[in-house]
């Protein structure tokens, strides 16, 4: 491997701790709760923001990107905790009807915008091979303060609370990785040690950093698209660790 791919790979890879150590505490709570499509419907609202920004002509202006997208992240929050607390007998279902009027939205949005396509790859599949510093710093300070309010104050426990840091935790990372591999953060670790009691936390971060490490080296060496591949490289980990723990 030269030392432009490692340039390109060990951004990426900090990018994807980043994102592992706010999303893997939120994926065991996801999974707990019930709520599985709740991340991909926030994520998906996220990235609605995002679309109407650069629909806006704000794509040089990335704070006020930021602002957008974090503000329609905390609405699709409020709804999302309103749902779980109001309609708990079919909130998996509400919460589905949501992401795909998200997504579908999105297209409506995009339906008359030349680089339509390429932005609704960039934002399912994500551009995690060009982080920027600037992204990482912005991302590593906004994970601290997350994973700090995550441990020591009572927001988790709380409907409104819970769905706040969660939305801010993805609308950060849908920016850097993508819709399928938040999705694939916030799942494969938390479901694949579900039965798990013992180092719970150190097994399911052996799978994500295995998936990742492993996914970009492998999307590095058979040029493959890098987003796809660190899904896919999650997924067998945590396949392997739940047959291991099994045997």
């Amino acid at each position: 491997m030269n030392s432009i791919e490692l340039n390109i790979l060990l951004p990426a890879l900090i990018a994807g701790l980043l994102v592992l150590a706010t999303h893997i505490p939120l994926g065991m709570k996801v999974l707990e709760r019930g709520v599985i499509f709740a991340d991909l419907a926030v994520a998906q609202i996220a990235g609605l923001g995002v679309i109407i920004a650069a629909l806006l002509d704000l794509t040089g202006q990335p704070l006020l990107v930021q602002l957008i997208a974090a503000t329609s992240a905390l609405c699709g929050a409020a709804l999302l905790a309103w749902i779980e607390k109001r309609l708990p007998e079919v909130k998996e279902a509400c919460i589905g009807l949501t992401f795909v009027l998200a997504a579908s939205g999105g297209i409506l949005l995009m339906s008359h915008d030349v680089h339509s396509g390429e932005r609704l790859k960039d934002l399912l599949v994500g551009q995690i091979l060009w982080v920027s510093n600037t992204q990482l710093i912005a991302t590593a300070l906004l994970t601290a303060v997350l994973l700090t309010l995550w441990q020591w104050s009572k927001l988790k426990t709380h409907y409104l609370g819970f769905y706040a840091l969660f939305a801010l935790a993805v609308t950060a990372s849908v920016q850097l990785v993508g819709v399928y591999l938040v999705f694939a953060s916030l799942i494969v670790p938390a479901l694949a040690t579900y039965r798990i009691t013992a180092h719970r936390m150190v097994y399911a971060f052996a799978i994500g950093i295995s998936g990742y490490a492993a996914g970009l080296l492998l999307s590095a060496w058979f040029d493959l698209p890098s987003g796809a591949t660190v899904v896919w490289a999650l997924a067998i980990c945590g396949v392997g660790v739940m047959l291991w723990k099994r045997l």
